[in-house]
């Protein structure tokens, strides 16, 4: 109970930078490398925040490390036994929605939210959000985490649908490095993962091949 209502006044530090977004023919979904504690001590420069959760479901996250990982190890477990039981992946929406029960029904306990990309023969790629407390939304592209509070502008004048993988990359590791240059618990190396029906492949760009936009 205390910490609840510790996190009632304090708020929730994220201390992190993730997204998602959906191009032409699949969905990247990628993050910052870096762990913070209490919002501002720095306690790892590697951590990889994009945890897969099926075979072409990801998800990354944003909040408390420990609770990410054990609603994470749950979903993972319900959409392994679901995938099973039908014969067939899961859809992303599915795994979203494993997400969203989880938190909703542990919302007075956990301090952790969730993007969730994929891609399935449904729908193709998706994006969904599961916000702190369990709200779900679809959307084409996404942004969390205490860096995303830089770069709003960014993404609403550059995202455009339908783009190419090259641009789409692009994109993202722009907006991350943006993020990463202002935000002081957002840094390390980048994170992507890019998904469609045939891949899946994880991208890492260090530190020092990100792009600059100021003198850092």
């Amino acid at each position: 109970m205390e910490r609840h209502l510790d996190s009632q006044v304090k708020g929730v530090s994220t201390g992190t930078t993730i997204l998602a977004v959906t191009y032409n023919g699949g969905v990247i979904i990628g993050s910052d490398s870096r762990a913070s504690m209490g919002g501002s001590y720095v306690s790892s420069k590697a951590i990889n925040k994009l945890i897969q959760v099926h075979d072409k479901i990801f998800c990354c996250i944003a909040g408390s490390l420990a609770d990410a990982q054990v609603v994470t190890k749950a979903a993972k477990f319900q959409l392994s036994f679901h995938s099973i039981q039908m014969e067939s992946p899961p859809l992303v929406k599915a795994a979203a929605s494993v997400l969203k029960e989880l938190c909703y029904s542990n919302k007075e306990e956990l301090q952790a939210g969730f993007i969730t990309a994929g891609w399935d023969k449904k729908k193709g790629p998706q994006v969904y959000v599961v916000s702190l407390g369990g709200m779900l939304l679809e959307q084409p592209f996404t942004i969390g985490g205490s860096g995303s509070t830089y770069i709003y502008g960014y993404v609403d004048a550059k995202y455009k649908p339908d783009m190419s993988r090259e641009e789409c990359q692009q994109f993202a590791t722009n907006t991350l490095a943006l993020a990463m240059g202002r935000d002081n618990v957002s840094g390390g190396v980048v994170h992507l993962v890019v998904i469609t029906e045939t891949e899946v492949e994880h991208v890492v760009v260090p530190g020092d091949k990100l792009p600059k936009f100021h003198d850092e």
